[in-house]
């Protein structure tokens, strides 16, 4: 006689366990135990808000210096571990993000990876980056992108510490299991097109008339800080600023309008001086770094102080609202492009 829904109801705890216990031996599980954490009603990221102050870091980075070469590390990297994901390399539960070092007279070896990664630099008087045969001199505040298999080199031509955040897409990539890598077979790459030449190229609203580019990443490898901070000064002049944002930008990929890179938006973002951002948030998960200025960052139900230099953590669908003191410049760079890819990303402004 067939068993009915009342008597499948009223089954025990025991029944249940050796059930499952079956199902085991067969490599399935049921679905009605696990239903609501495959299915949230909304996002549950691992990753808590967490900053990490460029004060306490700096030292800690240059003492790397004394301890290893940048030969021998490959990269002389301080990786950004979120406190609630310990031991994972991830700054968000999609990102990973880094201080990397190089020291007067260095060179960080010529190497190429499938992972996407950009350098936001911090401190350079004479740091460069040379990406597929282009070299470029770094300066802070630059947003310099390493395309996915490029072979990209580092250097320090000048006498102080050159310092940039790392930002790279590799949780993406080794979830997909898709990661590979390889050595160059020198420690720099030969220098095939001048200094500047993919800005001369394609960063003035022009494009070679013969250009046929099909690549999603950008062919700027490098937005000077310069640039970047004339068009947010034009943007506070012209007015009138976002009730969460302030004044705020995307960079984009000058061949194509999208993102810089196909898988991290990047985003600058100028918060006048007194500036007290309404609550905002979205399903990308952020890393802020502070460029300019004082301030804090109400994420979630912690504040967060910074001030220059110090980067901090928004996870996926936290809310944020973001006050200054004086003037204030953020960086950011966030998943954004996958989840809009997928049709995922969803934002909300206000409480």
């Amino acid at each position: 006689m067939a068993t009915s829904l009342t008597d499948a109801k009223l089954a025990s705890t025991s029944d249940r366990r050796e059930y499952y216990a079956r199902l085991n031996g067969y490599n399935a599980a049921p679905l009605w135990e696990a239903l609501g954490r495959l299915v949230t009603h909304q996002p549950q990221p691992a990753c808590v808000p967490a900053i990490w102050r460029y004060a306490e870091m700096r030292p800690l980075l240059i003492e790397a210096g004394s301890l290893i070469t940048a030969q021998e590390a490959e990269r002389r990297v301080l990786v950004l571990e979120n406190p609630a994901i310990p031991g994972m390399s991830k700054a968000t539960d999609t990102l990973y993000a880094g201080l990397q070092l190089v020291l007067p007279g260095e060179t960080a070896p010529n190497h190429r990876h499938s992972a996407s990664a950009l350098r936001f630099v911090i401190e350079s008087e004479q740091g460069y980056t040379a990406v597929d045969g282009e070299k470029t001199t770094m300066h802070p505040g630059d947003f310099v992108i390493t395309p996915r298999w490029t072979y990209h080199d580092h250097g320090n031509s000048g006498i102080s510490p050159v310092i940039w955040m790392d930002v790279l897409d590799i949780p993406l990539v080794n979830f997909l299991c898709a990661s590979f890598a390889e050595r160059y077979e020198s420690e720099t790459q030969p220098l095939t097109r001048p200094e500047g030449d993919s800005f001369l190229r394609y960063g003035h609203n022009l494009l070679p008339i013969d250009y046929a580019g099909s690549n999603l990443n950008s062919p700027v490898f490098g937005y000077p800080w310069s640039r970047t901070r004339e068009t947010l000064e034009g943007l506070q002049r012209n007015g009138p600023s976002h009730s969460c944002h302030g004044f705020k930008a995307r960079f984009i990929n000058p061949a194509t309008g999208g993102y810089a890179m196909a898988t991290i938006g990047t985003f600058v973002q100028l918060l006048p001086g007194g500036f007290a951002g309404q609550t905002y948030r979205s399903t990308e998960s952020t890393i802020f770094c502070v460029v300019e200025g004082t301030g804090e960052s109400r994420v979630g139900q912690d504040v967060l102080r910074w001030a220059p230099h110090d980067i901090f953590i928004v996870p996926s669908w936290t809310p944020v609202s973001h006050k200054s003191d004086g003037e204030a410049v953020l960086f950011s760079a966030s998943d954004r492009p996958v989840q809009q890819a997928f049709g995922l990303w969803r934002e909300q402004e206000g409480e």
